[in-house]
């Protein structure tokens, strides 16, 4: 029923399969996209297995940077081979001896949320005798895309508020041990269409070039965000941007006369997009039960294993493999799909539609590369970790679980 039986039969489920030729395939096709030039930063938070980071670092022209927010990402991003310099960390919460860590082994670039994020870089940075650069993340008043998960434009712990940023220019500039050198945007999350993700790109350069004017900034350096969408744990295929080259180009050359040269250096983020279709789940039918006319189909994997926000009340319409489209679907039946852990709200899918099940059987989630265990209850009720297989082509190239270790002071 999955075309990683032999990998299940061998290391056991709940299992994940990273498929590194499918990475690299999405990474550079979203390279190819984006006009000649940009930088990619890969969100670290999407997937921080090092041997898909380091996939997207490796085998390529186009190798991405990496967007962290916090130490424990550091450290992934430096397993794999990322120059710290090259790296941004991103997030409001950044604590002095998070960003002593971060500086002192070579980050050289913040994103920064507030005022007083800005002031607590500066005063570590002093302490180290460097300079910082700061990409002041802006909460624009306004935005485009009216669907997909809007980031911006909303009272938010993320970004400076775009009206008050002028008023505040003087407190910026007078932090010392930072360098202001370009800004930041993130206004929405998987995109519905290419059509919204361009009207919000849009949007943002003009945001953007309006900003650099009022507040005086020096345009280094320009994070438009991202927004790139890909199926989750559904079947489907991640979109290939046929237009959006030819769009930012010319939005840029409007906005930015000089980017081609450099000024500023521009950029998109992405996590999903470049790892979701890359991993597939494989999880074991431990039971099949009927309840007051439901059917209950009881995985060893649920939202401890593939949480991707379920903990937070998402539920996630799941799928199995074969792809209903291709296979003969005349004895499906649909089912609940959920989890072994003590709680009613271990549900990964509610009437998903399903073929003839029997206790050990493995079924495939596919599109599961992003947000997966990193992302899940993972430590809830103790159970272990799902083990991590990671391929290119038929080779295994690693085998991994994340262990759960206590240690005393």
């Amino acid at each position: 029923m999955t075309r990683y039986a032999d990998l299940a039969e061998r290391y056991g489920t709940p299992l994940y399969v990273y498929d590194l030729d499918r990475v690299q395939a999405a990474r550079d096709d979203l390279f190819a996209s984006l006009p000649e030039g940009f930088e990619l930063f890969a969100a670290v938070k999407a997937n921080p297995h090092p041997e898909v980071l380091r996939a997207l670092r490796e085998g390529s022209d186009h190798a991405c940077r990496a967007e962290i927010s916090s130490t424990g990402e550091l450290t992934a991003a430096l397993t794999a081979g990322f120059d710290p310099a090259e790296i941004l960390y991103t997030g409001p919460g950044k604590t002095d001896g998070e960003l002593d860590e971060a500086i002192a082994k070579g980050v050289r670039m913040f994103s920064v949320e507030s005022a007083t994020d800005l002031e607590h870089i500066g005063a570590v940075a002093v302490r180290h005798g460097v300079v910082a650069d700061a990409l002041l993340r802006i909460n624009s008043v306004s935005a485009s895309a009216t669907t997909s998960i809007r980031m911006t434009g909303a009272p938010s712990q993320f970004g400076i508020d775009s009206e008050t940023l002028v008023e505040l220019m003087p407190r910026l500039r007078a932090v010392q041990g930072v360098r202001l050198a370009g800004a930041h945007f993130f206004p929405l999350s998987n995109a519905r269409d290419e059509d919204s993700l361009i009207g919000e790109f849009r949007n943002t350069v003009a945001v953007a070039a309006k900003t650099f004017a009022d507040t005086g900034i020096e345009p280094r350096f320009l994070d438009i965000g991202g927004g790139f969408s890909a199926p989750y744990a559904v079947p489907g295929r991640r979109p290939v941007y046929t237009r959006l080259r030819a769009a930012l180009t010319e939005i840029l050359d409007e906005h930015f006369p000089r980017w081609r040269e450099g000024f500023p250096t521009v950029a998109c983020e992405s996590g999903r997009y470049l790892v979701g279709d890359g991993g597939t789940l494989l999880a074991g039918v431990v039971n099949i039960k009927e309840s007051r006319g439901r059917t209950f189909v009881i995985l060893d994997a649920g939202i401890n294993t593939f949480g991707g926000m379920s903990g937070l009340g998402r539920l996630l319409p799941v799928a199995v493999s074969p792809d209903p489209e291709d296979a003969d679907t005349a004895e499906w039946t649909k089912a609940s799909l959920v989890g072994p852990l003590c709680t009613p709200g271990d549900v990964l899918g509610r009437d998903v539609k399903l073929p003839p099940l029997a206790g050990g059987d493995v079924i495939e989630i596919p599109n599961a590369g992003a947000y997966g265990p990193t992302s899940s209850l993972l430590m809830f009720l103790g159970r272990p970790a799902p083990t991590e297989v990671v391929v290119r082509g038929t080779e295994v190239v690693s085998v991994s679980r994340i262990e759960h270790v206590r240690t005393y002071a």
